[in-house]
């Protein structure tokens, strides 16, 4: 940050407005860079902070903000959260009544409006009017992914969005996603035509985020866990996730049919249909969502404490975005995957059925996350090297670090395989390389020369397919990254030039055929217990928070955030000054709850004290 002033105030206004006393990493950056006319490219995890990256170039402008979202109810839910904040904002779009869409326009034009939200549609075709006489002092694209055909969610509407460097020159543009590769996040500044962006790429890492795979379940097993996961947590959520309409349909009968508040979203039932399903989730009226992908985007509700797939994902990105719906407050959360190989032959079916010019690009996705589900390494090094952060150490967090297989220094077979790799200049992939290091005779291998370089038959003691599994193993620990945009050929990373130079060992995974594979328990993970007092006061403090939600029209979670209440239910405030040390709490909803939740705590006291 190079400009203190500005720090200054974005300070000042995150206090009063979020209630919170510092920026996450990355965030001042980003508000910088377009505050001083900059473009950006803002690549953060699910609930790592993005929406304040945009908001605060608001606050800190005399113009509004202009931002590019792809659904509806995730405008509306934004849109309801900022006004919970203080803060004016609207969402013109075609659910509302077009009087009222004026008005509001109106309204921004006067400069009474600090947040507009638009569909790329009504941006596209609203571009000439009115949105010319708006003072705009940014234009924020949410969920950038959907540009570029690498992105999980390609949409072709989105790579329209290029004309706003056309048409407005001079105003800088931000493109934000949680879940994008280099390749991805490449193509997003590229089609938007941004000059010179700021790209920051935040962590992915989300520690409190426990990671399970279950292979082979049944159906009654899964239920089964989904009611252990609502025995341990009573009066929070979680969403289950599956691969087709009619599993969430069946998904949602059997959990009903169990006595448990249940309901079901995806995008075969009417808009206001998924609009009341979404609207009893926020609102804490079912305890679970039975959903297919089309549920949860900017879904921000603080208290899923767990996400559960009940199928595979079709990609990485989609699986890491939805379960990073769960514990966006930091509290620990569990995430379960069940994983059966009939669900990637399916996958493979729609993949083929679909005669998509993307066909190529979503196998090998596919390829990528069934790779995940069968590792035998910590699962978050897996999905912290595929967004390209590294990550040297285990996690203690995953099925596979609580029940370690077997492990061995790997650092010569680590060397020998990147020395192999470097010696093709980084020209071959996974199954190429196993060939030159077994010294394979086949001709491909001859027509390249690849026979003659000095580690061709450095690895002719181990069988092939324990080679085939020690090098997906470097990949899933990021000594190798495959090069999707050319016929995915590993490149050796910095770990990699680190390892083969003797500066880092390596250690692996020992492979066991299949059949040979011993099967262990593997624990769960649970939230940290708070002290028996804090723990009924921050149950008693969510009665509160819903009676509030109520007589305000909103979900809870745009009160206050469980985790607002439990530091509520451990510092106990009695005063203003001291309400406003309480994590989330700002100047504004200090005097719209403040003394009401002061006096729940007030009154709790006094009942345990009879």
């Amino acid at each position: 940050m190079t400009n203190p002033e500005l720090k200054r105030q974005a300070l000042a206004l995150l206090k009063k407005f979020y209630g919170y006393d510092s920026f996450r990493p990355g965030q001042l950056e980003v508000i910088e860079a377009v505050c001083t006319g900059r473009d950006a490219v803002v690549t953060m995890p699910t609930g790592g902070g993005k929406s304040i990256c945009y908001q605060m170039p608001a606050l800190l402008s005399e113009g509004c903000v202009v931002v590019v979202s792809p659904l509806i109810a995730l405008m509306q839910d934004q849109v309801q959260a900022l006004i919970a904040n203080g803060i004016p904002a609207v969402a013109i779009n075609s659910n509302r009544s077009e009087i009222d869409n004026r008005a509001d326009i109106d309204a921004a034009v006067a400069g009474r409006i600090k947040m507009v939200y638009l569909s790329p549609e009504r941006l596209l075709a609203d571009i000439g009017s009115w949105l010319t006489r708006l003072n705009i002092s940014l234009f924020a694209i949410d969920e950038a992914h959907c540009i570029s055909q690498w992105g999980h969610d390609f949409r072709p509407v989105y790579t329209q969005l290029s004309i706003l460097k056309s048409s407005f020159p001079n105003t800088p543009v931000m493109a934000l996603t949680a879940t994008a590769d280099r390749v991805t996040r490449d193509d997003i500044a590229r089609q938007l035509n941004l000059r010179d962006p700021l790209r920051w790429l935040g962590s992915f890492n989300r520690p409190n985020l426990s990671l399970k795979v279950i292979t082979g379940a049944t159906s009654r097993q899964k239920i089964q866990t989904v009611q252990n996961l609502i025995r341990r947590y009573p009066n929070d959520s979680g969403i289950v996730y599956t691969l087709s309409r009619k599993n969430a349909e069946t998904a949602n009968e059997q959990l009903t049919r169990l006595g448990i508040r249940s309901t079901v979203y995806h995008a075969g039932l009417s808009a206001s249909q998924r609009q009341k399903a979404q609207s009893l989730f926020t609102n804490g009226q079912v305890q679970v969502v039975c959903a297919t992908i089309a549920f949860g985007m900017g879904i921000d509700k603080s208290n899923i404490r767990w996400v559960v797939h009940f199928n595979l994902p079709a990609n990485i990105e989609s699986y890491y975005q939805e379960i990073g719906r769960a514990g966006r407050d930091g509290l620990p959360a569990e995430t379960i995957l069940f994983y059966s190989y009939q669900d990637v032959i399916t996958r493979r079916g729609f993949i083929e059925n679909s005669e998509s010019p993307q066909q190529q690009i979503f196998s090998e996705k596919l390829n990528q996350m069934q790779r995940y589900a069968e590792a035998q390494v910590c699962r978050r090094r897996i999905l912290m090297n595929y967004f390209g952060e590294e990550m040297s150490d285990d996690c203690h967090n995953c099925d596979i670090c609580h029940n370690p297989p077997e492990r061995f220094d790997g650092t010569i077979l680590a060397q020998k395989a990147i020395s192999a790799a470097l010696r093709t200049e980084q020209h071959v992939g996974l199954f190429t390389l196993v060939d030159i290091l077994r010294g394979s005779t086949r001709a491909e291998i001859r027509l390249h020369g690849y026979d003659h370089i000095k580690t061709y038959g450095a690895g002719r003691d181990l069988p092939t397919a324990d080679w085939n599994y020690y090098v997906q193993q470097m990949v899933q620990l990021g000594v190798f990254a495959p090069d999707i945009e050319h016929n995915n050929v590993l490149l050796v990373t910095p770990l990699g030039m680190r390892i083969v130079r003797g500066q880092e060992p390596l250690l692996l995974t020992r492979f066991v055929p299949r059949e040979r594979a011993p099967r262990k328990p593997e624990p769960t993970a649970l939230p940290t217990p708070e002290s028996p007092s804090a723990r009924r006061l921050f149950e008693y403090l969510k009665g509160t928070r819903m009676r509030l939600a109520a007589q305000f029209g909103i979900a809870p979670y745009m009160v206050l955030s469980d985790k607002s209440l439990q530091d509520l239910a451990i510092k106990r405030p009695k005063t203003f000054d001291e309400l406003l040390d309480v994590h989330g709490i700002g100047e504004y909803k200090a005097h719209q709850y403040g003394e009401i939740f002061m006096a729940a705590i007030e009154d709790f006291d006094d009942f345990q004290n009879c």
